[in-house]
């Protein structure tokens, strides 16, 4: 009988680039002529567990309109609607690790019918070696008073919450948030067990 041989060691992908990320995909901006609030860039680096960027990640986030409403038939909320705003968007990374959205800022939601969330962003990860995508939150620096009062952010151990921070500077007239994600190590972005 022949003595079986180990099998090479294999990752995941990379297979996002020809699938997900033809250019029908893809949606780094968000906004339109229409879209009601303040325009803000989302950018940032996701790197590995040696600090190494990632070039063939895929980043998707989901938010809330500036009045803090979904586009989606499930919000039945009071909130106010805008059809010029789907709140989904999706970037590949490029060789450095980058990715980027032109969005707007998300209005605070409504939690359990009685409290609001923090304005964020629900950001997806999906990259090679990765079985299961990674799911965390992006909240911004400059929403303090409302980020200490998030149900969903307060869960995250206090030493972990900066992860979730996304850092503001500007570009001109452009407001730019900064959000790096790294995927595993020290300063690890906190994820969220979904």
């Amino acid at each position: 009988m022949n003595k079986p041989t180990l099998t090479s060691a294999q990752t995941v992908g990379p297979f996002f680039a020809p699938a997900l990320l033809r250019e029908d995909c893809r949606r780094n901006v968000l906004t339109g002529p229409q879209t009601m609030g303040e325009r803000i860039r989302i950018e940032g680096i996701v790197r590995d567990g040696d600090s190494l960027p990632v070039s063939d990640a895929l980043i998707e986030i989901w938010q809330a309109n500036a009045h803090g409403r979904y586009n989606h038939p499930a919000d039945q909320g009071s909130a106010e609607l805008d059809p010029s705003f789907s709140g989904f968007g999706r970037s590949g990374t490029a060789e450095d690790g980058s990715y980027w959205f032109e969005t707007v800022k998300p209005g605070a939601v409504l939690f359990d019918g009685s409290r609001l969330q923090a304005p964020h962003i629900c950001v997806t990860v999906f990259a090679r070696g990765l079985l299961n995508h990674l799911v965390t939150r992006l909240y911004f620096e400059d929403e303090e008073a409302a980020n200490s009062g998030d149900p969903i952010l307060l869960r995250v151990p206090e030493q972990r919450r900066p992860t979730l921070l996304a850092r503001r500077d500007m570009d001109g007239d452009l407001v730019r948030y900064r959000f790096d994600i790294i995927l595993q190590g020290a300063n690890e972005t906190a994820f969220f067990n979904v």
